[in-house]
Formats: C-alpha cells, structure tokens, sequence
C-alpha cells in the first residue's frame, strides 16, 4: 500500500469513527487514536524519510488537509453530542409550570420560647435590662454570695449538680444577679431581668425536670418599698394571665430575701371560685419574691442603709402549663411535632393571654 492509499485509509476509518461515536468520552478516544502524539495522523508524518525531496512538501500538505478534516469533523460531532445532551436533560428535568405550588408547612413559635418573650418584652417596656450569665457557675455566686454559705440549711433545698467541689450548674439565675450587682461596684439603680436554663437534680415526671428554665428580676435603688414589689408583680399577673387578675402575698422564707413571699394569682379559670386548676382554692402559686436581703447587698458592694431592693424568681415553665393547659412538662423538651402543631393556630390568632 502506497503512503496515499494509507492516508485516505486513515481519513476513512477517522471519519467514520467519528460520526458513529455516541458520546463524548468516545470522541474523545477517536480524538486520541488519530490526532494524540502517538496517534494514526501523526504517525504519517514518519513516512516523510522514505520521500524523494521534491515530494515532501506536497507529502506534509496533504497530510496537514487530513489532520485539519478529521479536527473540523470532531469538532461538529462535539457540539452535536453537547446538543443532544442538553437537550435530554432539559427533557428530563423540565418543570410544568402549570402544577400548583407545594405547600409548605410552616413551624410556630414553642410555647416555652413564647412565655418567656412576652414576659422580657414586659420588662423590657418598664426599663429593665436583659441579662445573661453562666450554666456552669462557682459556688460562691451560687450560694454564698446570695446569703448561703456551705454550712447553711438551706442548701439542701436546691440539691446540685457538683462538677468539683466549686463548681456547679447552676441552679437558679440569681448568680446573674450576684455578679451584675458585683460589676456595679455599689452604684445604683440596678434593674434586670434574667432569663435562661437551670439544672437541680430531680426526678423527671409530669411536673419536675432536672432542667428548667427561670426567670428572676432584681431592682435595686434607694427607697425601694415593699410596695413597688407588690406593684411590678400585679402588673405582671395581669399581663400574664387578664387584666382581671388579682394577686395575694404569703409569707415564706427565701435565705437571699427579707422579708420573702409567695406570690398567689387568682384562679383564670373559674375566677376564683374553685376548680381542678387551683385545687379548688381559687389560687395559683406562680413565684417567689422578697426584698433583697442586707447581707447580699453588703458581700455584693452596696450600702444597705442607703440601698434597698427587691426580687423575685418565676418559672417559665409552670407558667406555660397554665396558660396553655399543659399537663406534662416532658412535653417542652421532647419535641413531639403533633405536640408543636397545636400551638400553630394559637400564633396564627394572635393569642397572648388565658
């Protein structure tokens, strides 16, 4: 076979190669076969030392004419087989427009997040600040800055969660208390807010967890009365629960507080008459509270003849189980969607209170 009769073959065979090649790879292969560095085409050129002198010029052209055929063909065929394969996706993943839309299900907020927003957003509007603070507390501002040290009694009320033998969770938000009135450096006025979570060690039933969530208020200033106390918190029942609410104050003890009270709210449900809510007393106890005691003023830098104060403690969670009648307080943290879903219509209407 002559040099010529071995180029057309090669053209031949090339295009045709070509134009049966179904996908890219495979082009690619045809591409590499004839054209590559070690391809049929380039091959040829090898041939040009068997060549008289007068004949490789013509040779090397006719050469040059096969190689510039077989790149303008792949390249058509290319572009053809990109076509064709955009044009199968566009089949495949073409949207009919004229469907209706999914819906999608919309989320609401928990009722645990909704108590606490509408209680901040209260105090927020009487000027008090939002403040936050450490899970993992010391001791001291646990207990002993709060007028209980470690022989106290009263630490057996709150029995803890001791990670060493001074550090804690904590287990209330007063040590956010402890620590403002500490940065204040004995100056006046304080008033704060402080909302978060809390760990005691509890069985978990219907009523208790090992963790909650509290809120606590402290107001400190000079001529802090008994009486701005019972004020803030009536305003906070009706707020709460109906403008209709009143609120009663019973004695108790609280070692950070004195004097301290028990904070009563007239039943919302059957207006005080008695029902299966209040036990058939036409109360609810809803916190706790109390003029801030001398000694935690004292260890916090503050005069407590020229300063005064008051606080009071509320959990989030009993108080969303009544406005909301829940039974169980597992149901807040076990994030059971048909339990969520309920509250979707209360969001929707807007409803604040009982």
């Amino acid at each position: 076979m002559s040099h010529t009769d071995e180029m057309v073959q090669i053209k031949t065979e090339a295009l045709g190669a070509i134009q049966h090649a179904d996908s890219e790879k495979v082009l690619q292969d045809v591409k590499v076969k004839y054209l590559g560095k070690k391809g049929l085409v380039t091959g040829l050129m090898k041939n040009m030392k068997d060549l008289p002198k007068e004949e490789k010029p013509a040779y090397g052209q006719q050469v040059n004419d096969v190689r510039q055929a077989i790149t303008q063909a792949i390249d058509e065929r290319q572009a053809y087989l990109a076509e064709e394969s955009l044009n199968q996706q566009l089949a495949e993943e073409s949207i009919d427009v004229t469907l209706p839309g999914r819906q999608i299900a919309n989320g609401a907020t928990h009722p645990l997040t909704r108590t606490i927003e509408e209680i901040e957003d209260l105090f927020l509007g009487l000027g008090y600040e939002i403040v936050t603070g450490y899970e993992v507390e010391q001791d001291y501002y646990n207990f002993e800055a709060l007028n209980l040290p470690k022989s106290h009694p009263a630490r057996d009320m709150q029995d803890s969660f001791y990670i060493t033998e001074d550090i804690l969770m904590r287990t209330h938000t007063s040590p956010v208390q402890a620590r403002t009135m500490e940065k204040r450096k004995g100056k006046g006025p304080v008033k704060i807010i402080c909302p978060g979570k809390v760990y005691r060690r509890d069985s978990d039933d219907a009523t208790h967890s090992h963790q909650f969530t509290q809120i606590e208020g402290l107001v400190v200033d000079e001529n802090i009365k008994m009486s701005d106390l019972k004020g803030t918190l009536e305003l906070l029942a009706k707020s709460l629960f109906g403008a209709d609410r009143e609120i009663r104050l019973r004695p108790s003890y609280f070692p950070f507080t004195e004097p301290s009270v028990e904070v009563d709210v007239s039943c919302f449900k059957c207006k005080g008459k008695g029902c299966n809510v209040c036990k058939q007393t036409g109360w609810i106890e809803i916190l706790g509270a109390g003029m801030v005691h001398p000694n935690v003023l004292e260890m916090a830098g503050f005069d407590s003849k020229r300063y005064s104060g008051f606080a009071f403690g509320m959990g989030p969670d009993r108080i969303a189980m009544l406005k909301y009648g829940i039974e169980d307080i597992r149901h807040f943290y076990t994030n059971d969607v048909r339990f969520l879903d309920q509250f979707k219509a209360v969001e929707d209407r807007g409803e604040t209170t009982c």
